[in-house]
């Protein structure tokens, strides 16, 4: 199978869908590997890496487009890039459709189709190729929340660990899965005190487990959620419903009962954020005031940290590229039901439940997809 890699457009995105050493595997295979000429620079990775591994370089994305049986990406294509996509073409990548209807309208008319990495899932229920992205953006959501709590950003002029004497800052973290347990550890590590919310006993019985000396844990009521959030100097929200638009936990009217200057870190953003008042911004701009309360909503915060990211994402999408490439989609999706999960597009038709039902589109069994 010819597997193509082009340069990702979205602004300030800086990984790249396959890394060297996941073309070296691909080429092991016997598929040929195409790559945009340079793809992978943004996370470290020169053309002449990607040519020690066995890969071709493509001088254009249309290039890619035009010769490749299976486009692997990280973000979603973009308006230019869904113009290229072809009947019968496969598209490996991250989608986050239940928001976007621009772009499940296109993906719909190509005819293209497109597996999407967020709604694969494994045998215990996670999303594994979620996962480490959940990881990077929930590290990363208490290193950019410090940086917004500071007064020349906008903030309350907080510092996470306080100092001997003065008391550290307060955060709340809403979700207790992959992303808030790992926000919940880094600004623990940064010295705030931090209190995670959860609807899972279970989850928050693990947590306390685990972590029980290191944050706490609250039942997400919407009272337990309200009077965290108005004591809090930073909300992180990292809530998840797998494929489907985050829900809306904090409105408006909330953040009136926060302090000034306090900062929300929204990294349910990529799926339309757990806040009323969220809107995407980028790493250019990345933090707005609604209210006198500094929004950091950047929709990409792993491309921020580019290498790791783009490292940690190969290392969970590599086994599944390589079913695809060596079975076929179809046999592949057939012989492993988690990757079927991952089947949001084919032919003209939606085969995700969640989707379809954010949007008001009809939805076809993926079952049927694959016969």
């Amino acid at each position: 199978m010819k597997i193509g890699c082009p340069s990702e457009i979205k602004p300030q995105e800086f990984r790249v869908g396959m890394t060297p050493n996941a073309a070296q595997e691909a080429v092991a295979h016997g598929h040929t590997v195409l790559i945009q000429a340079g793809a992978g620079v943004g996370a470290g990775f020169a053309d002449e890496d990607y040519i020690a591994a066995g890969a071709e370089i493509a001088g254009s994305a249309s290039d890619v487009f035009a010769k490749a049986d299976m486009i692997v990406k990280v973000k979603e294509p973009q308006a230019g890039e869904r113009k290229m996509l072809r009947e019968g073409q496969l598209l490996f990548t991250y989608l986050h459709l239940a928001p976007d209807p621009e772009q499940t309208k296109d993906l719909l008319a190509s005819g293209c189709t497109a597996i999407a990495y967020e709604t694969v899932t494994d045998r215990s229920g996670g999303l594994p190729l979620l996962a480490p992205m959940s990881e990077v953006a929930g590290r990363l959501a208490p290193q950019v929340g410090a940086w917004t709590l500071q007064k020349a950003n906008g903030g309350r002029g907080v510092l996470m660990g306080g100092v001997p004497g003065v008391g550290p800052a307060r955060v709340a973290v809403i979700g207790g899965g992959v992303v808030g347990t790992h926000a919940a550890r880094i600004a623990a590590g940064m010295g705030a005190d931090v209190t995670v919310l959860d609807r899972s006993l279970p989850r928050m019985r693990y947590l306390d487990d685990v972590y029980g000396g290191t944050f706490k844990t609250s039942y997400a009521s919407a009272g337990n959620t309200a009077e965290l959030v108005a004591e809090a100097d930073m909300v992180i929200g990292a809530v998840l419903v797998p494929g489907a638009a985050a829900p809306k936990l904090i409105t408006r009217e909330q953040l009136s009962t926060m302090k000034p200057g306090a900062a929300i870190v929204d990294v349910a953003i990529d799926q339309g954020g757990c806040f009323e008042t969220s809107k995407a911004t980028t790493h250019q701009d990345p933090i707005y005031d609604v209210d006198g309360i500094m929004h950091y909503c950047v929709a990409n915060m792993p491309g921020a940290v580019a290498r790791t990211s783009t490292i940690a994402l190969g290392n969970a999408t590599m086994p599944f590229m390589l079913a695809l490439a060596d079975k076929g989609w179809k046999q592949a999706c057939a012989d492993d039901p988690h990757l079927l999960e991952g089947l949001n597009v084919h032919a003209g038709q939606l085969t995700y439940f969640a989707v379809g039902k954010a949007l008001g589109i009809d939805v076809i069994s993926p079952q049927l997809a694959i016969k």
